[in-house]
Order: C-alpha cells, then sequence, then structure tokens
C-alpha cells in the first residue's frame, strides 16, 4: 500500500470515527475515562487541533492528552482512539525525524513533553522517523542550559530560572529515555532535577513549593533573598507531583537519590491533605491562599493530584490511607466540575488557561496575577490528567472498589 494511499485510508477511517461519535448519543454507560476522550474527540475533529490550536504546534499539551488517551486504548481498546492519537505524530514528524515547529535551539523544555508520548508511537508503529524524533528531542538535554548547581533552566529566554512545570516537561522523559536506552549514567541527573527544584523552591513557612525560583535573583518576580516567586501555584505543585509519580516508574529502586523523591511526595501528599477544600475535596489556584477571597476552586491541579495520590498509593510510594484523600478529590471533580450536555458530550469546568512568570506581558507572579488569568472548560491541562485520574479510579473498581454515586 502506497504511503499516499495510506494516508487517505486511514484519514477515512479516523475521519469517519469521529463522525459517528459526533452523529450518535454518547454511551453514559462507558467509563468517564472513556467519555472523555470521545468528547474531546468530537470537540477537536483533528488531533493537532487539541488545546484549541488553529495551526499546527508541537505542543507539551498534545503531549499530555494523547498520552492519556493511549492509556484508554491499552485498557478498553478503540482503535479509532488509537488512531486519532497517531495521526499527530504523523502530522509533525518528517521522515528525517525533524518536527514542524520544534527548535531544538530554543531550549524551551516544554518541547520535551510530547517525547513520552512517541515512545508509545514507536511501539505501535516502528517507524523509525518516530526514534530519529525522540533521538533528536533528548540531545537538546545535551546543551540545554544549567544553573550552576545542574539545574536545567526552563527555557533559553528565562535564564537562571527552574520552574516546577518544567522539571514534569522533562524529567520523566529523561528518565525513561535512560531506560529504554540503556543510559543508567543518566539517572542521578534525572534525580538532580527532582531534588534541585525542591530545594529552591520550598517555603518552610507553609510547606508548599513555590511555582518557580531564580538562582541569580535578578528577576523582578523573584524574592531578593530566597530567589523563589511569590506564591504555590495549584497546576505548577500538580506538574511536580505527577512528574514524581511518573519518572519513578524508570528509576531504578537503589539509584542514590530515589529515597529523597520519596521523602518529598510523602511531604506532598501530607500537605495536599491539609489544604483539600473539606467540602468539595477540590484543591485552590493558589495553594498558600486557600479559601481566600476571590481564590477559587480549580480543575486541572485537582486533577494532577487526584491522579498523582491514586497512582502514589498503588505503587506504594505513600500510605495507603491518602487513598481517601484522592476518592474524596475524585468525587469532588465528578460532583463540581463535571458537566454533560444533552447528548452526552463530558466537559470539565473551571480550568485556569495559563499562567507563567516574566515574560514580554509581564507576568508579576502576585495573588492577583494568578485569579486574572482566564478561566475555561476543557483546558487540556485539566482534560488529560482527569483522564488519567479516572483510569487509577477505574482499575481500582476491578479489583473490587465499590463504584462512587
Amino acid at each position: 500500500m502506497s504511503k499516499l494511499f495510506y494516508g487517505f485510508f486511514f484519514y477515512g477511517i479516523l475521519s469517519g470515527g469521529v463522525t459517528q461519535l459526533a452523529a450518535q448519543q454518547m454511551d453514559d454507560k462507558q467509563p468517564w475515562s472513556v467519555r472523555m476522550v470521545e468528547s474531546e474527540m468530537i470537540r477537536c475533529p483533528e488531533s493537532w487541533q487539541l488545546d484549541f490550536q488553529s495551526q499546527l504546534k508541537w505542543d507539551y499539551c498534545h503531549g499530555l492528552e494523547l498520552q492519556a488517551m493511549l492509556d484508554v486504548y491499552d485498557t478498553y481498546g478503540g482503535e479509532h482512539i488509537a488512531g486519532y492519537a497517531v495521526a499527530y505524530a504523523d502530522t509533525m514528524v518528517r521522515d528525517d525525524g525533524s518536527i514542524l515547529t520544534y527548535k531544538p535551539d530554543e531550549y524551551n523544555i516544554d518541547r520535551l513533553n510530547p517525547g513520552k508520548y512517541l515512545f508509545r508511537i514507536y511501539d505501535r508503529t516502528k517507524d523509525l522517523k518516530y526514534k530519529k524524533a525522540i533521538d533528536l528531542l533528548r540531545s537538546q538535554l545535551d546543551t540545554h542550559p544549567r544553573n550552576d548547581d545542574g539545574g536545567f533552566w526552563h527555557k533559553k529566554i528565562y535564564p537562571n530560572q527552574m520552574w516546577l512545570d518544567g522539571v514534569y516537561m522533562g524529567s520523566p522523559f529523561y528518565a525513561e529515555y535512560a531506560f529504554r536506552n540503556s543510559r543508567p549514567q543518566d539517572y542521578a541527573d534525572v534525580v538532580k532535577q527532582f531534588l534541585l527544584a525542591a530545594k529552591h523552591t520550598y517555603d518552610p513557612r507553609t510547606g508548599l513549593y513555590r511555582h518557580a525560583a531564580d538562582v541569580s535573583r535578578k528577576e523582578r518576580w523573584a524574592d531578593p533573598v530566597t530567589g523563589q516567586s511569590a506564591h504555590s501555584w495549584g497546576r505548577a505543585m500538580g506538574w511536580y507531583t505527577m512528574a514524581i509519580v511518573d519518572a519513578l516508574d524508570f528509576i531504578p529502586k537503589h539509584e542514590a537519590g530515589r529515597d529523597s523523591i520519596l521523602v518529598i511526595l510523602n511531604h506532598i501528599a501530607g500537605q495536599l491533605t491539609r489544604i483539600q477544600d473539606g467540602k468539595t475535596g477540590l484543591w485552590y489556584q493558589v495553594l498558600d491562599r486557600s479559601g481566600d477571597k476571590g481564590n477559587y476552586l480549580e480543575s486541572s491541579c485537582s486533577a494532577m493530584f487526584v491522579y498523582a495520590l491514586f497512582k502514589a498509593v498503588r505503587m506504594e510510594y505513600i500510605d495507603r490511607s491518602y487513598l481517601d484523600v484522592a476518592i474524596k478529590g475524585y468525587k469532588g471533580l465528578l460532583d463540581n466540575l463535571i458537566e454533560v450536555d444533552k447528548n452526552g458530550v463530558v466537559s470539565i469546568t473551571n480550568g485556569c488557561a495559563v499562567a507563567g512568570l516574566g515574560g514580554k506581558n509581564y507576568r508579576s507572579g502576585t495573588y492577583e496575577y494568578y485569579l486574572s488569568e482566564p478561566v475555561r472548560s476543557n483546558d487540556p491541562k485539566a482534560v488529560g490528567p482527569f483522564i488519567m485520574a479516572s483510569l487509577e479510579w477505574e482499575r481500582l473498581q476491578r479489583f473490587g472498589y465499590k463504584p462512587i454515586k
């Protein structure tokens, strides 16, 4: 079969599958993970359209959602789901392994996150272009700018800055590449990224981790003494917590420093229990101001924490008692932030669209700043973790836990 014919044949199957989904009533008997995946496929008929995109972009949000979708496929099947995920990779990766819109010399650590998804695509297709693309992404780390202590900069345009977000974007990919390519010498550097991020962002006053730190203490948003940003942003801690439970899949148990990462994870689990909203089971946009005027219960960080707690309990990284915290959070998502329309299409509400620090349109990192960013439904940073959290809960149900009413 020629590649051109295969492309049209594949597109026809994919488009037909999405059209069929859109034309019929969604099945409310399906698990929440499947319902959310198929709802996203209706909202975004082409996988490159995820994250509200109108043009092609190699982006961490696509990697996050499509990785979650492949997890759903692995659990429940559905070739329309697998085809949807493959389509993005096939669109973005050229035969020589180069990636559309990806520029290695920008040294943007966000761009590495879809590499985890490409491992899965390569396993499925055995197409060498994906292996070349994975190697290209990994090569960025060889020359990625670092602080004097070895911590990766978040981006070239943000010198000397470590962001909790960036640990998720780079470290699980780094760990999985080391595992798959027999590079045990890399594990120490992976561990170092987790420990340095914690060291630079930990706030002993609250027990939480700030969004980021500028170790040079030159940035306007940085505390002149600690270099830290002003607040603990929910999604930043969500990224970091997910990064831990995902990277631990690949870091050997005997690796020096792995036990320190587990100490951090257990500390975070305790803090999440302490600040969890008592009424809803959710978490706030600005964690160190939980419950304060103007603050709101935010979907992406809540879904991230639920997923990470579920997985950490399953993997026996944290005490089984935290399962109650995760279940309360998951029920909170279903009761407060999940909406279903008349056709059965599922949405997740109350997601912070974006938040950052510095940049051209300067982001100060104040409490007021985090509350000023747009809030929207079906933000991919909420959708992906909700799918992942749902899969963890559905796994528990298969092993005898009663469904949440």
